[in-house]
């Protein structure tokens, strides 16, 4: 899963295989370690929000050194299932400030 930030946008492209495995389980994460200690790594993830908690929309979690973009149900089911190469959200993270969220299908071109 690549995952790119740059100034108030966040995008995540996943591999056919990790859609497959965010379909199937739910989530798929990854660590990226800058350094030797524990407060050196990132873990980032793209998670589906259980059936059984309401979400309407894309929510984003971050605490130290961890990274997670939470997609309702609904929306997850409908992306991975159908050919919708991605979606994108819009956030408010603070007064005035929105965090543009873009998660896409990184498929390989077929000709």
């Amino acid at each position: 899963m690549k995952l790119r930030l740059e100034e108030n946008s966040l995008r995540l492209r996943l591999s056919e295989a990790e859609v497959q495995e965010f379909a199937q389980t739910g989530r798929v994460a990854y660590t990226i370690v800058f350094g030797p200690g524990a407060d050196q790594t990132l873990h980032y993830s793209l998670e589906k929000v259980p059936a059984t908690v309401p979400a309407e929309a894309v929510q984003v979690r971050y605490a130290a050194g961890a990274l997670a973009v939470e997609v309702p149900t609904a929306l997850a089911q409908e992306w991975t299932d159908t050919e919708k190469n991605g979606f994108s959200a819009q956030i408010v993270v603070a007064e005035g400030r929105e965090l543009r969220i873009l998660i896409e299908k990184d498929l390989d071109c077929r000709h």
